[in-house]
């Protein structure tokens, strides 16, 4: 009969480690390959205390974040475009190590931290937003900057479930003009395309949520990189006011310079320069 810890070990990992939601210190050298040409975004759009997530799932890596810790909100989250049927997960998670790096390497349930590993809801609500902080909300909801019906397996979607990777945003944008641009004109944009590098991400507004905990962002931007073959690459992206239920086309090129604007720092790149930018 094997013995009790290895038994508590095995029901431990089975039933309570949801995921693996890794901080590191580059995506370069940890999970590139969510990066056309493996090349993250420039540090133009870096906030003042990031962390950088590779977002993991039964020891694979499912998309990358980069995480505004002070603001509590996704700065931007990069993964390949690879839709498919299945069922909307219901469970939210946390990332333990945006609490420290001696914590597990594990997207959990905040019921689980609470009650298995000794944190307390004040503890983990210092390094990150939490349930309660999206809780009777007015005119916002959940908005998740990669969305889970841009995965096709269950895995890949309940990775996306993480609070990391979700913003305040507009209840009728989520809802309207921002879902049918990642339905209806994702599918179509992307009918020729092999591979599919998506790079989304949201702008830090003015306003907060849940008694200045959690940033509201003032604008909401997708982009994307798409290889047709090994000599042919196309782009295209938009951009949304996080107030109103319409969504404007761009170049991948006009993205960039608008964030440029709106951040008022250095340019922004968010591909390699071999993505074309008209």
């Amino acid at each position: 009969m094997p013995p009790l810890l290895l038994i508590l070990l095995q029901i431990s990992s089975s039933c309570l480690w949801l995921g693996r939601g890794e901080v590191v210190t580059s995506f370069e050298s940890s999970c590139p390959q969510f990066f056309f040409r493996e090349t993250p975004p420039n540090d133009a759009l870096e906030p003042e205390n990031p962390a950088w997530i590779c977002q993991r799932y039964e020891n694979q890596y499912y998309f990358a974040t980069l995480y505004d810790r002070s603001r509590r909100i996704p700065v931007y989250s990069a993964y390949l475009y690879q839709p498919g049927p299945g069922k909307r997960p219901k469970t939210w998670l946390v990332e333990p190590q945006l609490m420290g790096l001696s914590y597990p390497k594990t997207m959990e349930k905040e019921w689980t931290l609470l009650n298995y590993f000794n944190v307390t809801l004040e503890q983990l609500s210092k390094s990150q937003a939490v349930l309660q902080d999206y809780k009777n909300l007015t005119g916002l909801n959940r908005g998740h900057l990669n969305p889970s019906g841009h995965h096709s397996d269950s895995f890949s979607r309940l990775a996306t479930f993480s609070l990391t990777n979700i913003i305040p945003q507009d209840e009728k944008l989520n809802g309207g003009a921002w879902n049918n641009y990642e339905q209806q004109i994702m599918m179509r944009r992307t009918q020729s395309c092999n591979t599919t590098y998506i790079v989304v991400g949201a702008v830090p507004g003015n306003n907060y949520i849940a008694k200045g905990r959690v940033n509201k962002p003032s604008h909401i931007w997708s982009s994307a990189c798409c290889e047709v073959d090994n000599n042919h690459r196309k782009s295209w992206a938009v951009i949304a006011e996080n107030d109103k239920n319409e969504v404007h086309m761009l170049t991948l090129g006009e993205l960039e310079e608008v964030l440029t604007q709106l951040y008022g720092r250095d340019q922004v790149y968010l591909f390699d320069s071999d993505c074309p930018r008209e």
